[in-house]
């Protein structure tokens, strides 16, 4: 099983920047699909971005294209996710998660706080 750690989030303002990282081990990560998603205060967890295992392709939420942009570093075993033009309704953990093609689970970090004040 794959281990992921998030790190990166913090409290910034809005119309900021912030990158998050995720770390991963455990297993061969260019394996994986890796995605980013998000839980606000009493929300269900949502889908952010998602990017292939060779990195080939990308894909993103509606409310978070062209201002979000997730990249990863096979050598480095980690996942990036750069987040631009910052809003309130971004305030949420953020969850890294890593899938293989023949699963439908996705295995999970424990997530980095971003608190965006307005």
């Amino acid at each position: 099983q794959v281990q992921l750690v998030e790190s990166g989030g913090e409290l910034v303002q809005a119309g900021g920047s912030l990158r998050l990282s995720c770390a991963a081990s455990g297993r061969t990560f260019s394996d994986y699909l890796m995605g980013w998603f998000r839980q606000a205060p009493g929300k269900e967890r949502e889908f952010v971005a998602a990017i292939t295992e060779s990195g080939g392709s990308t894909y993103y939420a509606a409310s978070v294209k062209g201002r979000f942009t997730i990249s990863r570093d096979n050598a480095k075993n980690t996942v990036y996710l750069q987040m631009n033009s910052l809003k309130s309704e971004d305030t949420a953990i953020f969850y890294c998660g890593a899938r293989t093609n023949d699963s439908t689970s996705w295995a999970w970090g424990r997530g980095t706080q971003v608190t965006v004040s307005s």
